[in-house]
């Protein structure tokens, strides 16, 4: 009997199947911490549907284990091989099947990316709305994996809210389709709904139907700036306290604006210790813009009437604001959410607790929706790390998430459990809870093939 990968090399076309050392190291983690290094037995690279569903059966028949993937933009270890898999990667499926201006739909394969979709549908006026950071490299498949977020979610909510169906390969190789192409469908259980987030652990995703937006006409952004992050929080709760619905509310600490001034060239750090970035759109734009900027003016903020340019210049900022090095075992980014009206006394816990552990600190939020990313890191010895710092570290993070739990959060926003936060899922999710999710883990998946080791 051949092996996996003779069997797929007979199945698929030259250059779909790649053995060699450079492409399986690349393609064996995202951007998480790595916790278990493990080289794939393949990189697999479908074109079709057809495609994906031989390669699930010849895997299922061989106990392979596949791990699907998309860009590899996660940073939380949905992505990273594990023993005896193949990585699936569906960056090849990147068609735009169909856009339905009327309709306001669209039809897209999971390799297409987030910014081409929204370039593709602005023609129609019309947008795609979830907005991760990482848009111009990030697949919608990806995102459909994570149930990712982004800027836009406090108006516009993340993923699973434009999924309107799917199609889905499950592990036997079969094919179905879940969902509806209108916007309202209750029939039955909510299977679609089921499949955005589950990272790949219970089918492969290789259609998506998603609900569009109507691209905004006007688009208004707001800078405060404030002597501290806990202030810059509190104007969080004041914005809302108004009843104004940004599309965008962004918060970012003086860590955070020192490094982007460092890396770009900007003057942040010498106009606030902390920024609220704020974006109103629609054609209401210009009067809720007003609204903030004099709400957050009574707050003690620093608020700029940004030209359009120097607006984009600021959005674009805070897309780059995790910085430039990729996530390792010396600096940690977390995704924690928070209740909105607990954002001032978390903020405070953070900043208690790197002092506390004597580990650097910075933060950045969508504020809008409570979802904080603080990062956590100690400095590096030459090629080594001093051993108590590195426990340090870990007990910092062990920590933020212990705090966030206790003020009615979860372990991650948006960015999945994958395979980095199972250390902690334990603290969220009782054990009935998290049996029952075992036991639909294994009704859809009763060989346990299907990105074995993630999300529960």
């Amino acid at each position: 009997m051949g092996s996996i990968v003779d069997e797929l090399d007979a199945i698929l076309v030259q250059g779909q199947v790649d053995v060699s050392k450079v492409s399986l190291r690349r393609y064996a983690i995202d951007q998480a911490p790595v916790i278990d290094f493990q080289l794939p037995l393949a990189v697999v690279f479908p074109e079709s549907v057809a495609d994906v569903q031989a390669v699930v059966k010849a895997c299922a028949d061989s106990g392979v284990d596949i791990v699907p993937r998309g860009a590899g933009t996660g940073v939380s270890g949905g992505a990273h091989a594990t023993r005896n898999c193949i990585i699936l990667s569906l960056e090849r499926m990147n068609r735009i099947l169909a856009v339905n201006p009327d309709d306001e739909t669209a039809v897209v394969e999971p390799g297409v990316v987030n910014a081409v979709l929204n370039e593709a549908v602005a023609a129609h006026g019309l947008m795609y709305a979830p907005d991760p950071a990482s848009f111009r490299s990030s697949t919608i498949g990806g995102n459909v994996a994570t149930n990712a977020g982004g800027l836009r979610c406090a108006k516009y909510g993340v993923t699973r809210d434009s999924v309107l169906a799917l199609d889905v390969v499950l592990a036997d190789g079969s094919l179905i389709h879940t969902g509806h192409r209108t916007f309202k469908g209750v029939a039955g259980y909510d299977l679609t709904g089921l499949f955005v987030g589950s990272e790949g652990t219970l089918g492969i995703v290789v259609g998506i139907t998603v609900r569009l937006k109507y691209l905004p006409r006007e688009v208004h952004t707001v800078a405060a700036f404030y002597p501290d992050f806990r202030s810059a929080a509190a104007g969080v709760l004041a914005v809302g306290k108004a009843r104004v619905q940004p599309a965008i509310m962004e918060l970012l600490d003086g860590g955070t604006l020192a490094q982007l001034d460092d890396i770009h060239g900007s003057d942040l750090t010498a106009r606030g210790k902390s920024l609220l970035l704020i974006q109103t759109d629609g054609f209401g734009a210009a009067a809720e813009a007003e609204v903030v900027r004099q709400v957050l003016r009574e707050g003690g903020a620093t608020v700029s009437t940004e030209a359009s340019a120097e607006a984009e210049r600021l959005v674009e900022l805070r897309r780059h604001s995790r910085g430039t090095e990729v996530d390792d075992e010396y600096r940690v980014g977390e995704d924690v959410a928070v209740p909105r009206s607990r954002l001032v006394d978390y903020v405070a816990e953070l900043e208690a607790m790197a002092a506390r552990q004597q580990v650097h600190l910075k933060v950045v939020a969508h504020a809008g929706d409570g979802n904080l990313h603080p990062t956590f890191w100690i400095d590096r010895q030459g090629a080594s790390v001093d051993s108590a710092a590195m426990q340090r570290l870990q007990v910092a993070l062990d920590e933020s998430i212990t705090a966030a739990l206790e003020m009615g959060g979860t372990i991650t926003g948006e960015h999945g459990v994958g395979q980095y936060k199972l250390r902690w899922l334990g603290q969220e999710q009782p054990e009935p809870v998290r049996e029952l999710q075992r036991k639909i883990k294994d009704l859809f998946d009763p060989a346990g093939i299907l990105n074995p080791g993630k999300a529960i």
